[in-house]
């Protein structure tokens, strides 16, 4: 695997194309905030407190700590997608004639539709944006078999495992990828069981970013550092295009997070946290980084496995482990504030994922 040298001018170029196609995008997403949130409050498009738990059970705790929240704005998230699909789309179409007309090249360099590189993302993150979408309507007109209205985590489950085989499909047949790597010990094929793998890092990252979406702003800054993480590597890995992609939603996300800090204007929705989720898995494999993604993110995995943990040990044991789960709700329940779990949970990730950027760095060899 090649590893960029940052030393030369194009290099320099390349950098400041990751870097403006960033801000561009976080102005977007900033410009187009007070639209979407005067839509989201005349159609009164505001999230309901949940009363029951995935097994049914009430929620009396959970709904009582969060009764405030009742109505706030949700499907914030399209803030995110919408921004960076109009973005990438406009680099490619509308950006070569303004550098024309102009005579400013550099405008024509900021095109980052590459179809080896975000065609894919693009697609899956369009894609899971829409079925969040339709996931939090449901949910806000009380439609659907789930309590409370909403999809069924089984049929979520279902689309967003139809969403991550098409994307191992891709990966597998179109583009011929069967590896996986190990930091600082090599390539590894693994043949079909390479589609298994990438469908189960899709499903875990999905499925963990929305169950990590309960406070605010808590997800949408873990998400932030991990997309700008691999923005990194992927820029010592040379695919710019990439870097770019990345790095567009982690500036729209800076200005969703700029709204969605406490007290929230509005929440992320579904149709951030699953589009979202879904798309940084896509990032890990793009990268080659599948095992850098459990470090970067390994609050998903405390996350996910406090849920895990909390309904295994109430079925077969009749008991709770945690106060409350996914862990965040654990430490509300022990008293902490809502916004000193949110920046702790910051911090937390913060170091992982510099650590994991560096062994990713250091362990991709030459």
């Amino acid at each position: 695997m090649q590893i960029a040298q940052i030393q030369t001018i194009p290099e320099v170029i390349n950098i400041m194309k990751v870097l403006t196609t960033s801000f561009l995008a976080f102005v977007l997403a900033f410009l187009l905030t007070p639209l979407w949130t005067k839509i989201l409050y005349k159609y009164k498009i505001g999230i309901k407190i949940k009363s029951k738990s995935v097994d049914g059970k009430d929620l009396t705790f959970i709904n009582k700590l969060h009764a405030e929240k009742a109505g706030t704005p949700t499907m914030g998230g399209v803030l995110v997608w919408f921004s960076v699909a109009i973005l990438i789309l406009a680099s490619h179409y509308i950006f070569p004639w303004i550098a024309q007309s102009l005579n400013i090249n550099f405008i024509a360099r900021l095109d980052f539709l590459n179809r080896s590189q975000t065609w894919l993302p693009l697609f899956i993150l369009i894609t899971a944006g829409i079925l969040g979408l339709l996931d939090d309507y449901m949910s806000i007109r009380g439609w659907g078999k789930n309590k409370g209205g909403g999809m069924k985590f089984a049929m979520r489950f279902w689309w967003l495992f139809a969403i991550a085989g098409t994307g191992a499909w891709w990966f597998y047949d179109k583009l011929g990828w069967d590896q996986i790597h190990v930091p600082a010990v090599g390539d590894f094929s693994i043949g079909i069981w390479y589609v298994v793998v990438f469908i189960f890092i899709i499903l875990f990252s999905a499925i963990s970013s929305n169950e990590t979406d309960g406070l605010d702003g808590l997800n949408a800054g873990v998400l932030l550092f991990g997309f700008s993480a691999f923005a990194i590597i992927s820029v010592f890995q040379n695919k710019m295009d990439l870097a770019s992609f990345s790095a567009a939603i982690a500036g729209a996300l800076l200005a969703f997070l700029w709204f969605n800090i406490y007290p929230a204007r509005f929440i992320m929705g579904d149709t951030g946290a699953i589009s979202l989720g879904t798309t940084l898995g896509v990032m890990a494999m793009l990268t080659n980084s599948d095992l850098i993604l459990f470090l970067i993110v390994f609050i998903y995995i405390l996350e996910s496995g406090s849920v895990v943990i909390q309904l295994t040990s109430k079925r077969l044991f009749g008991r709770k482990v945690f106060l409350a789960a996914p862990l965040h709700h654990h430490f509300e329940a022990k008293g902490w504030p809502e916004t000193k779990v949110t920046m702790r949970a910051w911090i937390f990730t913060a170091v992982t994922a510099i650590l994991g950027v560096i062994i990713g760095i250091i362990g991709m060899g030459k």
